[in-house]
């Protein structure tokens, strides 16, 4: 009976152990590969938002190019053209909104995740506790302080993991948010500048016409 009563601690303790192993390598390949994950979409998105910006500045020069012709057919096509502009502007806002909501969403999925870990970690200091309290001989109280000492340091390591982890990924929704508006001021300038060239060129028109009645 004090052979079996030896083995059953250990074997618990080995087996917490472990357990605790397994959980802290899964939730490190996850991280990795959400990080992973995140990176290659931020640098799509970045890279789809400097195309755009490209593709606004030889829109730009091409209205520059139009006004200068001053030919009604090109207005038109200009003001159809700001209105197409306008609508893509919305649906990037949209865009940009439903991203954020997106990432917010996961980080509440990744805490709801970390407060579950840590209930569970809770959990099974109680269960500890009172296998525990069950043990009355000195050498099953010495192994039973042990192995909470082990555990209680394998939470607060796995904590503070959580805790860097969520502190990073705010710091990248922050930057992400930074470059966002940053980008929606600068398209806004484009956009201030070209109707100013457009109002320059409807002034221009406006001149030449009052010439022509004036010489007439």
């Amino acid at each position: 009976f004090t052979n079996c009563t030896t083995v059953i601690p250990l074997t618990f303790q080995t087996n917490v152990l472990t357990e605790l192993r397994k959980w802290k390598l899964s939730l490190i390949e996850h991280h990795n590969l959400q990080m992973r994950q995140e990176k290659e979409k931020h640098a799509a998105h970045v890279k789809q938002l400097s195309n755009e910006m490209e593709n606004l500045k030889e829109l730009l020069h091409t209205y520059e190019i139009s006004i200068g012709r001053k030919d009604e057919v090109v207005i038109t096509n200009l003001t159809q053209a700001l209105e197409r502009q306008k609508e893509r502007t919305e649906l990037m806002r949209n865009f940009t909104l439903w991203r954020i909501q997106h990432i917010q969403a996961k980080q509440e999925e990744y805490a709801n995740r970390i407060a579950d870990r840590q209930f569970q970690t809770a959990l099974m200091k109680k269960v500890w506790a009172a296998w525990r309290s069950l043990s009355e001989e000195k050498w099953k109280e010495k192994v039973a302080k042990a192995c909470q000492l082990r555990a209680e340091d394998v939470c607060v390591q796995l904590t503070n993991d959580y805790e860097a982890k969520i502190a990073e990924l705010t710091a990248a929704l922050e930057q992400t948010k930074a470059e966002i508006l940053r980008l929606h001021s600068e398209r806004e300038q484009y956009e201030d500048t070209m109707k100013k060239a457009f109002m320059r060129g409807v002034c221009a028109l406006n001149l030449e016409a009052m010439t022509m009645f004036q010489g007439k």
